[in-house]
């Protein structure tokens, strides 16, 4: 699997999401400023209520353009057998019960986002998440706790 066909599958990604966004926000402005949204008493808040979603949806459409931008600018280093785990990793852990294998990539953004690439399912992490922070700075033969695969222990086995 090569790394800028994973990078290029998260910026698309991020691009489907920001599309959806961006068409809610203005679908919650437009009803905002809609008059038929016009308060009818004191106590009718329905498009006070609309303007803050649209501004809310507004900030999440400019984090996801900030997200694209970090992607298209992130560096994707090969990582040797001695190397620390960084941004730009492709990760894969086997449980050490089952000998089941998952692949994550660590990265600045998009965290939780499940994408296929190279017949794999990969698992977007960022350094903030639980998984992230054991993930970052280990090597190859470490172990870590996966939070979403009930603490049971995982080795690492590669890293690219």
């Amino acid at each position: 699997m090569k790394k800028s066909e994973l990078r290029d599958a998260i910026i698309r990604h991020l691009r489907d999401e920001l599309s959806r966004q961006t068409t809610a926000a203005t679908m919650a402005r437009d009803e905002a400023i809609s008059e038929e949204s016009r308060a009818e008493s004191k106590w009718d808040t329905h498009s006070q209520e609309a303007a803050y979603l649209a501004e809310g949806q507004a900030k999440l459409a400019t984090e996801i353009g900030a997200g694209i931008e970090l992607y298209s600018a992130l560096p994707l280093p090969d990582f040797d057998a001695a190397a620390t785990i960084a941004l730009g990793a492709v990760i894969e852990l086997e449980e050490t019960a089952t000998r089941r294998r998952s692949w994550y990539f660590l990265g600045p953004r998009a965290g939780g986002a499940q994408l296929q690439c190279g017949g794999r399912e990969i698992l977007v992490v960022t350094p903030q998440s639980p998984l992230g922070r054991q993930l970052l700075g280990r090597r190859l033969g470490d172990a870590v706790t996966t939070p979403h695969r009930e603490s049971k222990p995982q080795t690492i086995v590669s890293v690219a």
